[in-house]
């Protein structure tokens, strides 16, 4: 398959238009020539050197991200940017980004894939993020006890790190806001809608005191560790289109 064709569905399928207008990430096909062939495809949460070359060394011809090169616009190609270019330059490998579609997507995003790890079979669209959605309101099989949940979310790819909670809600939580990566700031969006634990990667420092007020609990499992999901259903999707696949596990910790 060529570059141009393997980018342009992973775009269709993921629905990147509805998100130009709010993603600071440039998604898409951010590295390579489009008239490239696609036999081997590497996924990893994070662009960085490191990805990169893990693989290119596994034999990839392109390396399908969440986090990429470009936010906001590239001014210049110096110091790391010229470093993390030139990694896929030289190794001949391109790279591929979806981010906010990648954390919202109902099917394959980060969201949907860590509602399901919960036993999650109920979900709705949540998060509200300039008119997009990028997370998910789930609904276990059976609720689940703080600790029960904690000990859970410690199953995921920590980095050997423990799950933070932030205990002000219910004991027994049978509803919950998922919003992967960085979602503190939808506290209280979580509060508004009656849900009993906002499930999320990292924390702020007024996150404390909104979970508080607002009585609920929240739990802070690391942003690798929650966004993990989406790259890995990615990876099941292309292998499904007769490419050869490899996973980059590269976890921060963080």
């Amino acid at each position: 398959m060529d570059l141009a064709e393997f980018s342009g569905r992973l775009n269709d399928r993921l629905d990147h238009d509805a998100y130009a207008d709010v993603d600071a990430s440039a998604n898409g096909l951010q590295v390579g020539p489009t008239d490239a062939d696609v036999e081997h495809a590497a996924f990893a949460v994070d662009g960085a050197a490191a990805t990169v070359r893990e693989a290119a060394a596994a034999g990839a011809d392109v390396l399908v991200v969440h986090h990429g090169f470009v936010w906001g616009g590239l001014d210049r190609v110096t110091g790391p940017e010229y470093d993390r270019i030139a990694s896929c330059v030289d190794a001949d490998i391109a790279l591929y980004v979806s981010h906010l579609p990648l954390d919202g997507h109902d099917e394959l995003g980060n969201a949907a894939g860590l509602a399901s790890f919960l036993d999650c079979e109920d979900t709705e669209p949540f998060g509200e993020y300039g008119g997009v959605t990028i997370g998910q309101r789930a609904r276990p099989t059976s609720p689940w006890s703080v600790g029960e949940l904690r000990d859970r979310l410690a199953e995921l790819d920590t980095g050997g790190q423990p799950v933070r909670t932030l205990e002000f809600g219910p004991e027994a939580i049978e509803d919950v806001a998922i919003v992967t990566g960085s979602g503190t700031d939808w506290i209280r969006e979580a509060a508004d809608a009656g849900v009993d634990a906002l499930v999320t990667g990292e924390g702020k420092q007024k996150a404390y005191h909104e979970a508080r007020a607002a009585g609920m609990n929240v739990f802070l499992a690391g942003h690798y560790a929650t966004e993990t999901f989406g790259v890995r259903r990615l990876e099941d999707l292309v292998g499904g289109w007769g490419i050869e696949t490899t996973y980059v596990d590269h976890p921060t910790g963080l």
